[in-house]
């Protein structure tokens, strides 16, 4: 009976399994769309991970899960020299694969099978991303012989030999040095071993303890793969010591159930082969795995199992690599943000100290209120001071203009240095974290924009006329004082900015009366015309207004830091973590 008619249902007939299929197909798409772009530690490997999952899906898993009764997938693998040609070749009776002394040698992967299973191979349905090359034994020579010059390109197709030494329901591939020097042919063995139902490790007597192959070893251990181990070469007398220093090690590292086979140190013929009674052992089991369907079945599902688990700690890691991506992101914003909000709440406080009203403002106002005599007269009488205001401002309207560029100069110079402050110490913050280091680059950022004084100005500016606006919002309602308005707009509007900047915390000495006594005139000014809550509310919004207007200006100096930061991860960590407990379920059930 041909073998194909005892198999097991493929998963493709099976209702449940398609909805473990959209589960891996789910998973596959997520994982090729993470995105970990900071600098973190250990994110380099993470995305190594997530490039080795990727291809573990579309090489193995998806199609193994799929398709349970295709032929079993025996990897041959080991260290530089193990034998592992050699041992190929002696499965089959004759020379299919090279073997020599060249490294690095196996290069080009081959895949024998038997006849009747080459639909399962010729198509893409396992190692997609490997081109199909179909190669014929002549019976002369090897396949493909050693090349003189080892190649440094990638190696980019699978080489299919059919050969009716090889039973009917496994097919062997004959893998690169697992440690080879060449990083390509290192690559491609880690890609061939985990799309592997089961896996032939081929070692020798004096290299069996290697760390390399044993990393390859524990990660087949952690996805509950058939081993085989070959220890290869072995000689006579130490035989039962070598024998039983590995199987100590193996049960160690959990693979206990390992199945071991020795070939003892033997002459090789002409044609460079082992005699066939020194790998019968090996041969005689795969045969009985290859001709029991139900078995075959068996050890595929635990693979795919024993996959899945794996897979879904990788998801998690995924997640938390994702996790900590954005935790970094979020310590590089607040850094940011901090530093700028800490320099619109010093500005703010420059504001209200009374700052300001200090060198060239202070100044300007004392030359547009004029000297004591001014004084005296609001002191004697604030009424006749309210008769002789409209006239003060008719004739003098070129010193209240002086007063706002003169407030104009001393904010913009307060902002502009409060911004590259803020810059300055943004720029510390990042360069001390590697992920912010990586985003800044040789970029220089620790001073203000380029402009960024002249967007101040124009802010100014602007807030300036705001305060004019409401000035002349608030005198619609007072028709006695229209004229004064159309005449003492800009004056005014100098004394709101004079009460805005009047707190005096920040002057010393003679600084306090003067600037104090200042502050008094515009606001004695202003109550003189609106009445004292309108002051206060005047004042309220004048002030509301400026906070705003810096906080907007620093948001958009704060924003050159922030737009470095593209830290979509292209899926959120929590559908990450539900695709890994769903994968564990699948594990489970499956």
């Amino acid at each position: 009976m041909n073998w194909h008619d005892d198999a097991v249902s493929s998963h493709e007939t099976v209702p449940e399994a398609a909805s473990g299929v959209a589960l891996l197909d789910a998973v596959r798409q997520d994982l090729a769309t993470i995105r970990l772009p900071l600098a973190l530690p250990g994110a380099d490997q993470m995305r190594q991970e997530l490039r080795k999952a990727v291809a573990q899906l579309d090489d193995y898993i998806l199609p193994r899960y799929r398709s349970l009764d295709a032929p079993l997938l025996a990897v041959v693998g080991g260290s530089t020299g193990a034998g592992k040609s050699t041992l190929v070749n002696a499965l089959v009776g004759h020379p299919v694969t090279r073997a020599g002394a060249i490294r690095p040698t196996t290069r080009q992967p081959i895949l024998l099978h038997h006849p009747g299973d080459g639909a399962w191979f010729e198509g893409q349905r396992v190692l997609p991303a490997l081109g199909r090359i179909r190669g014929t034994y002549t019976g002369s020579q090897p396949l493909t012989p050693a090349d003189p010059v080892p190649h440094s390109g990638p190696v980019t197709s699978l080489v299919l030999v059919a050969d009716a030494a090889v039973p009917p329901g496994i097919a062997l591939v004959d893998a690169p040095d697992v440690d080879s020097i060449s990083e390509n042919n290192r690559q491609l063995a880690g890609q061939l071993l985990a799309a592997a139902d089961l896996w032939v490790f081929v070692t020798t007597a004096n290299r069996y303890a290697d760390a390399v192959p044993w990393r390859l070893l524990l990660d087949a251990a952690s996805r509950d793969i058939m081993v085989a181990v070959v220890l290869d070469r072995v000689p006579p007398a130490a035989e039962a010591e070598i024998s039983a220093d590995l199987q100590a090690m193996l049960s160690r590292e959990g693979l206990g159930a390992a199945r071991m086979f020795v070939v003892p140190e033997l002459s090789l013929d002409a044609a460079g082969m082992l005699p066939a009674a020194a790998v019968e052992p090996l041969r005689v089991w795969l045969g009985k795995l290859a001709g029991n369907a139900a078995g075959r079945a068996e050890i595929a599902r635990r693979t795919v199992n024993g996959t899945l688990v794996a897979l879904a700690h990788r998801v998690e890691a995924a997640e938390r690599a994702l996790s900590e991506q954005q935790h970094a992101a979020d310590v590089l914003v607040a850094d940011a943000r901090n530093a700028y909000d800490d320099a619109v709440a010093r500005i703010l406080e420059a504001t209200r100290d009374g700052a300001l009203l200090r060198g060239e403002v202070l100044a300007r106002w004392q030359d547009f209120v004029g000297t004591g005599e001014f004084f005296r007269a609001m002191e004697q009488n604030i009424g006749r001071f309210r008769d002789r205001v409209g006239a003060f401002f008719r004739g003098e309207p070129e010193p209240a203009v002086r007063v706002e560029t003169a407030i104009e100069t001393g904010l913009q110079a307060v902002i502009v240095d409060q911004a590259a402050k803020a810059a300055e110490h943004t720029d510390q913050r990042w360069r001390s974290d590697p992920a912010g280091r990586q985003l800044l680059g040789t970029d220089d950022p620790s001073g203000a924009s380029e402009g960024f004084a002249d967007a101040v100005a124009a802010e100014i500016r602007a807030w300036q006329g705001s305060l004019m606006e409401l000035i002349r919002t608030e005198g619609q309602g007072k028709r006695t004082q229209a004229r004064w308005l159309s005449f003492g707009i800009n004056g005014l509007g100098a004394a709101l900015m004079i009460v805005v900047f009047s707190m005096t915390a920040g002057l010393t000495g003679l600084e306090i009366g003067v600037a104090g006594g200042t502050a008094v005139v515009g606001q004695r000014l202003l109550e003189a015309v609106f009445g004292e809550d309108a002051v206060r509310r005047l004042a309220r919004t004048a002030r509301e207004d400026l906070h705003l207007r810096c906080q907007s200006l620093l948001a958009a100096e704060c924003r050159r830091f922030l737009t470095r930061l593209d830290v979509d991860g292209g899926v959120q960590p929590l559908a990450i973590a539900g695709r890994a407990a769903a994968l564990r379920r699948l594990a489970a059930t499956a």
